[in-house]
C-alpha cells in the first residue's frame, strides 16, 4: 500500500471582523469561498476525519486526491459563513468543538470570540459535518495531571454524545500538543483517531492518534493555499512555525519534569 500524503487543512474562525485574539488564525468569508473553489477546480476529494482514518485502518482505497477541511474550537462563523459554501460544493468537513466554549447550558466561559450554540452545531452535523472533540475547556492537555486530563476528555465526549445522540470518534488536540500519555488517554476515552498540527501532510504511518495538519490563516494567500492543497513547498511555508514549535516543546517538557519533581518531594 502506498503511503499517500493527504493535506488536512486546519481552520479556526471564518469572520469578517474577528477580534484581535482570533484574527491571525481566522480567514475572511471571501477567502474561504475562493479556497473552496480552488479545491473544486483542482478536482480534490474532501473527506471527514473519520472517513480518512477508517480507510487507512481498514486498507480501503482512498478517493482521488483526498483533502480534509477541519475547524477547531467552534466559532460562530463556521455556521454563518462556512456552512453555505460547504453545502454549495457538497463538501464534507470536520468540526472539533471545545464543549465548554459552545454557547448554552454547558458553557464555562473562556471562549475567545463569538461561538456556535448547540442548535447550530446540530445543523452542521445534519449537513454532513463530522463533529469531533476538542476537550472541554481547551487547555494544554500534556500539562494536566491524570484526573484533570481524564475529565477534559470524558466531559467533552459525553456532552457531544448527549447533544447529538452519537459518540464523537475523532479528536483534535488543543494547541496541537500531546504526549504518549495524552494519546493513550484519548484512545481509552473512545476516540478512534486524533489530529495534531505539525504543519506537515498527513500520512498513514504517523498513526491514527498523531495525524498532522497544515494551518490556514488570515495571511494565507490564494497561491500559497493552492500549494498547500497540492502538497508543494510545505516545509518552506512553515519553517518558522516548526522552529517555534520545537522550542516550545522543550519548554513544556521542562515544565513537566519540574512538576513531577515537586510531586515527588511532596
Amino acid at each position: 500500500m502506498t503511503d499517500t500524503r493527504v493535506p488536512i487543512l486546519m481552520y479556526h474562525a471564518v469572520a469578517t471582523d474577528p477580534n484581535d485574539t482570533t484574527r491571525a488564525l481566522s480567514v475572511t468569508p471571501e477567502a474561504f469561498v475562493r479556497q473552496m473553489e480552488v479545491i473544486g477546480d483542482l478536482g480534490l476529494t474532501p473527506l471527514t476525519t473519520a472517513d480518512l482514518a477508517g480507510r487507512w485502518r481498514s486498507g480501503r482505497l482512498l478517493p482521488p486526491r483526498p483533502v480534509l477541511v477541519t475547524f477547531d474550537d467552534g466559532y460562530e462563523g463556521v455556521h454563518r459563513h462556512a456552512l453555505p459554501v460547504l453545502r454549495k460544493h457538497g463538501f464534507p468537513a470536520t468540526l472539533f468543538v471545545s464543549t465548554g466554549w459552545i454557547r448554552g447550558v454547558h458553557a464555562t466561559g473562556g471562549a475567545l470570540d463569538r461561538m456556535l450554540d448547540w442548535v447550530q452545531v446540530r445543523e452542521l452535523a445534519e449537513s454532513g459535518v463530522e463533529i469531533g472533540g476538542h476537550s472541554h475547556s481547551h487547555p494544554q492537555l500534556d500539562q494536566l495531571d491524570d484526573d484533570a486530563l481524564r475529565f477534559e476528555l470524558t466531559r467533552c465526549r459525553d456532552i457531544v454524545a448527549d447533544e447529538l445522540g452519537a459518540l464523537p470518534v475523532s479528536f483534535a488536540y488543543p494547541y496541537g500538543y500531546s504526549s504518549r500519555r495524552v494519546r493513550q488517554e484519548v484512545r481509552t476515552t473512545g476516540y478512534a483517531q486524533a489530529l495534531a498540527v505539525g504543519n506537515e501532510l498527513a500520512r498513514r504511518r504517523q498513526g491514527p492518534y498523531a495525524l498532522r495538519r497544515v494551518t490556514v490563516r488570515r495571511s494565507t494567500g490564494i497561491e500559497e493555499f493552492e500549494r498547500l492543497v497540492e502538497g508543494r513547498a510545505i516545509t518552506r511555508a512553515f519553517t518558522r512555525d516548526r522552529a517555534l514549535t520545537k522550542g516550545y516543546a522543550l519548554v513544556r517538557r521542562a515544565r513537566q519534569v519540574c512538576r513531577k519533581a515537586t510531586r515527588t518531594r511532596v
